[in-house]
């Protein structure tokens, strides 16, 4: 693909992210909200007690809640246990005390017991777009672009539930994915390496960081000929980027994007097999 090509190539996909993100929430990211809000925010001790008991975590939840996302607990699973507070009750109101005095205080805990989705069954819970298509060659011509960047590449369990983790000269990601979200996953975390891990990183955010990893991987994805769909859009939009955030980062991902293209274009078809 010559330079002018990836150039028109980026333009277009950009524009088309753009009014992806302007239409709003798609149907798969609003159902796999909803869901996700049924899940609670666990403290740090009782993050490390659902860890230990079960390492490979993703999503926990009270019996009752796995019932009303339309799953039930698999008989004979063991739960894992959680501190849950005690709440001292109420006193009555009385003339000189305010609401607030009586509310908040913990008498106590005691035990819970929650169980991970894999213990359960029913009906899937709703998953947010992904990455269809074959990218062939450009797979194994991303992985050489990425090593000949200095970057170390390599793949894990022990990232999961994460899909990618890149730190600076490093990139792991997640096995057994398909091969569209292997290669999606990787121009993320590439775009990451990229971007966020020099001086400018103090002048960005998570909100900031996650949309320009995530545009950049629309880009290549759809500059190789794979669908991203409502991925990138549904990604984006979980971290609260909209198409004003891409376009005041519209340089940085221009400019990423077509030197990830270049990149992969460049790496000969024998290497790369």
């Amino acid at each position: 693909m010559k330079t002018e090509n990836i150039k028109k190539v980026t333009n277009q996909a950009i524009e088309q992210l753009m009014e992806a993100l302007n239409a709003g929430h798609s149907e798969a990211l609003s159902k796999y909200l909803a869901a996700m809000a049924k899940f609670r925010a666990y403290s740090f001790l009782n993050v490390l007690l659902i860890l230990k008991a079960c390492p490979n975590a993703k999503h926990v939840a009270g019996y009752k809640t796995w019932q009303s996302l339309g799953r039930q607990v698999r008989q004979g699973e063991k739960g894992i246990m959680i501190l849950a507070p005690i709440f001292r009750k109420k006193k009555e109101s009385t003339s000189d005390a305010t609401p607030k005095d009586d509310e908040g205080l913990v008498a106590g805990f005691r035990a819970v017991y929650v169980w991970d989705e894999q213990q359960t069954t029913g009906i899937p819970l709703p998953e947010i777009g992904q990455v269809t298509g074959d990218p062939n060659s450009y797979l194994a011509r991303l992985e050489d672009y990425t090593r000949k960047c200095g970057i170390s590449l390599s793949y894990s369990d022990s990232i999961a539930p994460a899909r990618g983790m890149a730190e600076r000269g490093k990139i792991t990601l997640l096995p057994g994915l398909s091969a569209a979200e292997t290669f999606a996953t990787l121009a993320h975390e590439l775009a990451h390496a990229d971007l966020h891990f020099s001086e400018r990183r103090a002048d960005t955010n998570k909100r900031m960081r996650e949309t320009e990893a995530e545009s950049v991987a629309f880009v290549v994805c759809s500059g190789i000929g794979l669908d991203p769909g409502t991925a990138s859009r549904d990604y984006i939009g979980l971290y609260g980027g909209d198409a004003k955030l891409l376009m005041e980062s519209l340089e940085y991902v221009q400019a990423t994007a077509s030197r990830i293209l270049e990149g992969i274009e460049s790496v000969p078809l024998q290497q790369a097999a």
